[in-house]
């Protein structure tokens, strides 16, 4: 049984729920060859090892839920992990000044939905994928987390 911890009843869209009685050899648990329903997103992703074995409900989840990956793939560092599901990554970049012919720096704060089958602290680099709107602010899905290194100062880096 899944988890259970939303108001609404949980449950993974093209599983049924049938009641039909299994004897206990013949019955199937989550994972590969189980009634848990995963997807590759392709690109190059792995599916996570959680997303296959675990026991989250996920809609949103490009490899549980149904939601395509299509357009850009970015990455950034994570800023902040305070929302629901949800994280905001920061993506630094240079900006050129054609009369003084310099750059200057810049950044932008992107939020992404985050699958429960993904472990994430701030500091960590994350690979994002565009898909549909998910809320008011989030159009990208996280793919895969990168672990901080052990020592980080807080500078620019990206380049």
């Amino acid at each position: 049984m899944a988890d259970q911890n939303e108001r609404a009843f949980q449950r993974q869209v093209g599983i049924s729920r049938g009641y039909k009685k299994t004897s206990r050899k013949s019955q199937k648990i989550p994972g590969k060859s189980g009634n848990r329903w995963y997807k590759n997103v392709g690109l190059g992703f792995k599916t996570p090892k959680e997303a296959i074995e675990g026991k989250f409900i996920d809609k949103k989840c490009p490899f549980t839920g149904d939601v395509s990956i299509r357009g850009r793939i970015l990455s950034g560092k994570v800023v902040s992990t305070k929302m629901h599901r949800t994280i905001v990554l920061r993506r630094d970049y240079l900006h050129y000044i054609k009369k003084y012919q310099r750059y200057e720096k810049r950044h932008t704060n992107i939020s992404a939905h985050i699958s429960p089958a993904f472990r994430c602290n701030e500091g960590d680099t994350v690979t994002v994928g565009q898909c549909r709107p998910l809320s008011k602010t989030v159009r990208f899905n996280v793919l895969r987390v990168i672990p901080a290194g052990s020592a980080t100062k807080k500078a620019f880096s990206g380049f």
